[in-house]
């Protein structure tokens, strides 16, 4: 049978060939299925990874579950983990804090101050004790009144007198000089250290104390004028071997002198005027906060400087005067112009005053670079010292550069000498078989000079540890900051009682102190009795201690062989000094813990304005 065959071509079914052809079908489907079962076998010998991959069944896409809190819909997998998390917060956090709230409290006392901020407290007593003028209550020395209130009356261009300022010892004088000397320390300490006078409540009553001293200060002279032809230097003293009354031979409190108290008048004096400069510009750094008052310390201060560097009046206050030069005798002017003039700049900016301060005229004629042992002491009479420290201070921390930097590096290096010839192993100074550095070489009142040189070593020991630098080298010899350190506070012990007498050399601090200090206030019992002239004399006779308690007082100080005599009549033992009260209070400040460590480091730059540094002047040119 035929039929088309759309492909194209025939198509021819044979009869004959059928039952082969269904022969044949059977066979392929038997091959079919020997293939299949041949396929089952090779499956059961897969690895167990591929079977897995056959016979895994497919998982089911589970439906979330939602929970509906009102203001979020979130899902119950969330939820129970933040339910969780709250929980777990509780009992790590909000457990410990119900229980500690639960337990009984106990009031945290703060540590209890070091022995420094506990002598410190008292010599700044010292001041109240040295007041003149009009006093309140608020002095806080019950046995002081007023006084002085007649001083300098009879001055026809002063209004009101010569009213204010402090006595400077035992006696009744108010020396300018030293007072000028000790108002500009106490200043410098509360520049550096405000943070320590602030953590032991005195801060303010440093400020009180030297805002009393300055004011008078510019009582001293015409402060409202840019150029003054004279200074008042002292008020009250004595003639030597002079029987006059006086506040030499007379033994009264302030507050029944009926003597006569003769005012001294410079008309010359770059020293004085230097030094009340210097005052007066540090001063004005503190009162900082006070833009009215500042200026107008400043303006006395730039007033008083440029009287001291009149060609015209360079002569020393103190020569050829008969009331001054036996007590507080000015060897020199040239420390109190390098002195003066970087207070100066430090207070103003004003370039001129560093550009003084750093002419090499200065340091030589001031012979501030011969390193002989009287120009390495720290006193009212010596400023080199605390000067060159201060320029230190500003190559250190603001490095100028050029034009300053040959003389300010030859500053440093000289104050790093300095302060290697206090230390023993170097055999500049001699000391005592107690450890008491002699920087008077031996001679009486010790203790003034020993407390500025605590000062000095353990400012510069600050000011390296806040530059970062671990120490400096003496010759070939390496000195870490720790020694200057070990030395301050060496010194400072022994004042206060860590000597062979176990004798605090601080009236009132600690079990044994000085009871017949050299002073007629405290000498003279504050009984309502005016006692006169030499009615006096049987409390400054007397063998009993001294009947008010001049707290806070540094007395002379023990002499060479480490002995002290307890005795009103020797003055050299047992008289206080504003000079030497305040060199103390700047050591003790520097050493106490009290709120801190270290110095404020850029308070006392606050008057600078930003260095530009000069470039230096181009080489020559070369020529063959």
């Amino acid at each position: 049978m035929f039929t088309s065959n759309v492909w194209g071509g025939g198509l021819e079914v044979q009869g004959e060939h059928l039952e082969e052809d269904e022969k044949d079908r059977n066979s392929e489907w038997d091959r079919a299925s020997l293939l299949r079962q041949q396929q089952i076998h090779e499956y059961h010998e897969l690895d167990e990874v591929q079977q897995s991959w056959l016979l895994a069944p497919q998982e089911r896409k589970k439906k979330k579950k939602y929970i509906d809190l009102g203001c979020i819909v979130c899902s119950t997998t969330v939820f129970k983990w933040a339910v969780l998390s709250v929980l777990i917060a509780f009992f790590v956090i909000g457990l410990p804090i119900i229980i500690a709230k639960s337990l009984p409290k106990h009031k945290i006392h703060p540590a209890p101050p070091d022995n420094y901020t506990l002598a410190l407290h008292k010599a700044l007593l010292f001041f109240n004790a040295q007041k003149s003028g009009r006093l309140t209550a608020s002095n806080g020395i019950s046995w002081r009144g007023s006084s002085g209130l007649s001083d300098g009356s009879n001055l026809t261009d002063v209004k009101g007198g010569l009213v204010g300022g402090y006595y400077d010892s035992g006696e009744n004088t108010k020396y300018h000089f030293p007072m000028a000397f000790a108002m500009t320390v106490l200043s410098w300490s509360v520049i550096e250290y405000p943070h320590k006078y602030e953590a032991i409540n005195e801060y303010h009553h440093a400020r009180e104390l030297i805002q009393w001293g300055v004011d008078y200060l510019l009582l001293t002279f015409n402060s409202s004028a840019t150029k003054i032809d004279k200074i008042y230097s002292q008020v009250g003293g004595a003639l030597n071997n002079s029987n006059v009354p006086s506040d030499y031979t007379c033994w009264e409190k302030p507050e029944d002198m009926d003597y006569p108290r003769p005012v001294q008048t410079a008309y010359s004096g770059p020293d004085l005027a230097g030094e009340m400069a210097a005052a007066l510009a540090a001063a004005s750094i503190v009162f900082q906060d006070n833009t009215t008052y500042s200026k107008k310390l400043v303006k006395g201060a730039q007033t008083l400087f440029a009287f001291s560097r009149d060609p015209s009046k360079r002569t020393r206050y103190s020569q050829g005067n008969p009331y001054i030069e036996p007590y507080y005798n000015s060897t020199g002017y040239y420390d109190e112009y390098m002195w003066g003039a970087i207070w100066l700049y430090y207070a103003t900016g004003n370039t001129s005053y560093s550009n003084l301060a750093t002419n090499p005229g200065i340091p030589r004629n001031a012979k501030a670079f011969q390193m002989n042992p009287n120009t390495t002491i720290f006193s009212w009479d010596n400023k080199l010292p605390g000067a060159m420290l201060l320029l230190t201070r500003f190559r250190m921390f603001l490095n100028p550069g050029y034009p300053f930097e040959t003389t300010l590096m030859q500053y440093q290096n000289v104050t790093g000498l300095n302060m290697c010839s206090y230390l023993k192993r170097f055999g500049v100074y001699n000391f005592t078989d107690g450890g008491l550095i002699q920087l008077n070489h031996g001679k009486p009142a010790s203790l003034q000079f020993v407390a500025g040189a605590a000062f000095l070593t353990n400012l510069f020991t600050d000011y390296m540890n806040t530059s970062d630098v671990p120490g400096f080298y003496c010759g070939s010899y390496y000195i870490s900051s720790s020694a200057l350190r070990d030395f301050a506070t060496s010194q400072v012990n022994y004042i206060l009682g860590d000597n062979p007498s176990k004798t605090s050399y601080v009236v009132g601090y600690g079990p044994k102190y000085p009871t017949q200090v050299h002073h007629r206030a405290a000498s003279t019992p504050d009984n309502g009795v005016r006692y006169s002239c030499t009615g006096g004399y049987r409390w400054r006779d007397s063998s009993r201690g001294n009947p008010n308690v001049i707290e806070g007082a540094m007395v002379g100080g023990p002499d060479a062989e480490d002995r002290f005599v307890d005795n009103r009549r020797l003055p050299a033992y047992t008289e206080p000094t504003m000079a030497g009260n305040a060199v103390l209070v700047a050591a003790l400040v520097s050493l106490t813990g009290s709120g801190g460590e270290g110095i404020s480091r850029n308070g006392i730059f606050s008057g600078v304005p930003p260095l530009y540094p000069q470039s230096p002047p181009p080489p020559s040119p070369w020529k063959p």
